[in-house]
């Protein structure tokens, strides 16, 4: 069985910076869009089959739930920046697939 690579769904607490430099690097990246609440968001990027990547503590709440998700990736603003977030991903995107991030929460941390 062939497994996907996984492609991310940026809220609107983090640039959109980030999803531009992912597809300067061949990964599937959008960001959603301003205003929605977090459910939304979480819905959306369910139904597009998306790792969540936010730095919103409400997600954790939203899951710890019971919310089916793809995968949530949570970091901290202003502690980790723009690259510290592309390096990560990236990183992520080669050793995961998304199947493995189906349900999984992870915390960014910097790979410097």
């Amino acid at each position: 069985m062939t497994q996907s690579a996984p492609s991310f769904y940026l809220d609107e607490s983090l640039s959109p910076r980030i999803a531009v430099q992912l597809k300067l690097r061949g990964i599937d990246a959008i960001r959603g869009p301003i205003g929605d609440d977090d459910p939304a968001h979480l819905s959306r990027a369910r139904e597009m089959g998306r790792v969540v990547c936010t730095a919103d503590d409400d997600f954790l709440k939203i899951q710890s739930s019971g919310a089916e998700h793809c995968g949530i990736i949570k970091g901290e603003n202003p502690e980790h920046s723009i690259g510290d977030w592309v390096k990560f991903l990236v990183m992520v995107h080669g050793v995961y697939s998304s199947e493995e991030l189906q349900g999984m929460v992870m915390w960014l941390f910097p790979l410097d």
